[in-house]
Order: C-alpha cells, then sequence, then structure tokens
C-alpha cells in the first residue's frame, strides 16, 4: 500500500556550484500536485555538483534556471504540529510496520523486563522459523528443525511463535505441549490485530503440519489426528487502526499476556482476559513509548 508522504521538507547542507549562486537541496515533497519540484533547477544543481566543479557548470545551471524554474517556495504548505513532533519517534519506529531485525530488538527488551521466576513458564521462538519452515529450500527447513531440536522447546507451559508472512505480524501460542495431545489443556492461541484478513483460516493447516513436524524433530512419535484435533483458538483481541501497528500489537500481546496469563491454563475457562477490552490504544501508546525509552533502536 502507498505510504502518505510526510508533511515536512528537509532542507541538507547548502552547496554552492563554482557561480555565486546558492543552491539548496530539497530531498522531498510532500504534496502529489508538487512531485514534479524534483525536476527543477535545484536538484539538476545537485547532480552537477557530484560530477565536479568545472567553469562551464555555472553557464549551464543559468540555462536550467530558466528552462526549469523552481516553484516551490510558491507553494503553501501547513506547518507542523506540536503532537507530530513530541511523537516522532513512534511515528518512525514502532508505529510503522516494524521488520524482523527491529522486532527482535524489541522483544528483547520486553523480555529483559520480566524477573527469571516469572518467565519460569514461558519461551519465545525466532520470529523468521515459521516463514524459514515454509520455504521451498530443503537446507532453510532443516536448519529450523535443528534449532527447535536443541531448544525442546515443549518442556514450556506457554511458548510464543511471532510470525510474519504476507508482510503481516501475527502471534501464535501453544499452551501446554509437554502433556499429552488428548489433554484437555493443550490447545493453540492465534491472536491477530487485524482479524479482516482471516490469517488464521489460512495459516492454520500449515500451523498444523509445522506442530506436526516439531513433534518429530524432537523425537517423538503423536499420532496426526491428534494434532488434527488440538482446539484452535483466534481470541477477539484488540484490533489496529491501520495497516502498519501490528508488529507493535504482538509485542504488547506477548507483555501483557505473560503478565496475565494464569499458572494453570484450561481450554474451559477461554478467552480468560483475551478480549475485545483487554486493552485500550491509549495503553499501547503508552508501552511503545516505555520501549522507545530503553533506546535499544535507533
Amino acid at each position: 500500500m502507498s505510504r502518505r508522504r510526510s508533511n515536512r521538507v528537509r532542507n541538507t547542507n547548502s552547496k554552492y556550484v563554482t557561480s555565486p549562486v546558492r543552491v539548496t537541496i530539497i530531498d522531498d515533497c510532500e504534496e502529489d500536485e508538487f512531485l514534479h519540484h524534483r525536476t527543477c533547477w535545484k536538484h539538476i544543481a545537485a547532480v552537477l555538483n557530484k560530477c565536479g566543479s568545472k567553469p562551464k557548470r555555472a553557464k549551464e545551471l543559468e540555462m536550467f534556471k530558466l528552462s526549469a524554474p523552481c516553484f516551490y517556495d510558491e507553494c503553501t504548505r501547513r506547518g507542523r504540529s506540536e503532537r507530530r513532533i513530541k511523537c516522532k519517534y513512534l511515528a518512525s519506529k514502532l508505529r510503522k510496520k516494524l521488520n524482523s531485525k527491529a522486532f527482535v530488538g524489541y522483544l528483547e527488551d520486553v523480555w529483559s523486563g520480566f524477573s527469571d521466576e516469572k518467565k519460569n513458564s514461558f519461551v519465545y521462538l525466532d520470529c523468521l522459523w515459521f516463514s524459514m519452515y515454509k520455504s521451498e529450500n530443503h537446507n532453510i527447513r532443516s536448519s529450523v528443525f535443528d534449532s527447535i531440536k536443541a531448544k525442546q522447546i515443549f518442556s514450556k507451559k506457554y511458548v510464543f511463535l511471532p510470525i510474519v508472512y504476507w508482510s503481516h505480524w501475527t502471534l501464535l501460542i501453544f499452551c501446554n505441549f509437554g502433556e499429552d495431545l488428548d489433554s484437555d489443556n493443550t490447545c493453540m492461541l492465534f491472536l491477530d490485530s487485524l482479524q479482516t484478513t482471516d490469517s488464521s483460516q489460512r495459516l492454520e493447516p500449515d500451523i498444523r503440519k509445522f506442530v506436526l513436524d516439531i513433534y518429530r524433530a524432537e523425537g517423538r512419535t503423536e499420532d496426526p489426528r491428534l494434532v488434527d484435533e488440538i482446539p484452535f483458538h483466534v481470541p477477539v483481541v484488540p484490533q489496529q487502526t491501520n495497516d502498519v501497528e501490528c508488529g507493535s500489537f504482538v509485542l504488547y500481546y506477548i507483555q501483557r499476556f505473560i503478565e496475565d496469563a494464569p499458572e494453570n491454563f484450561s481450554v474451559d475457562d477461554m478467552p480468560y482476559f483475551m478480549k475485545e477490552d483487554w486493552f485500550s490504544h491509549k495503553e499501547l501508546e503508552e508501552f511503545c513509548e516505555t520501549l522507545h525509552s530503553l533506546g535499544t533502536i535507533h
């Protein structure tokens, strides 16, 4: 989806050509009707500057000023709001689509905020494992199960698997997978901040195959039919209000789940706290501000 252009114009350091004409390089313009500004003499001058400063450049520049005038200063533009200045960091990081590197950095900050005793029942997996599992490259798929086998992940009560697929972040939680698969307490939770995309329905078959292959990698011989019967719940959790906040929501789902998860999880008590009013957008914003204050991602 196309991104709305910034309402700010960034002026870099001024440069000079061989003539006494001052050249200001403008990197971006904010309104669609001003897109042709990029072909004005100032941008052409910037290119000429990179080519070197020969005496004929000044004459060429004067010609360009006549054939490609700059009307940018005549355009009416909105000023920067105080709120935009205050939220500059959130708009550029957490409140935009997160890549896997930034997500991992923030998740490590979230994780380090809990005591070892609190984290004892939880473990999280690499956010790229599921997309790697979906790869057609055999070596890539094998590397996932080598890592899983070393971790013995299902020894924990709750296992978080952040999934980034189709450029969208979701969260899969395995509950009580260390118990027998026919246990009433074993289930999967799929938390999606954009449920209108039906990601859960499209991913569920591959998720069940993934679970079965994990068991095989750990040397367990579970009946495939039991894997197919594991309850797969999709709680109605708080939803994002735009198309870029999914990564921030997944991080906050993890934070809140660790805080709120019961000592003994039971499917009969679903959905527990995982409801549409689980948390407010204001609480999400405060969470993002806290992560920003840690300064891990620059």
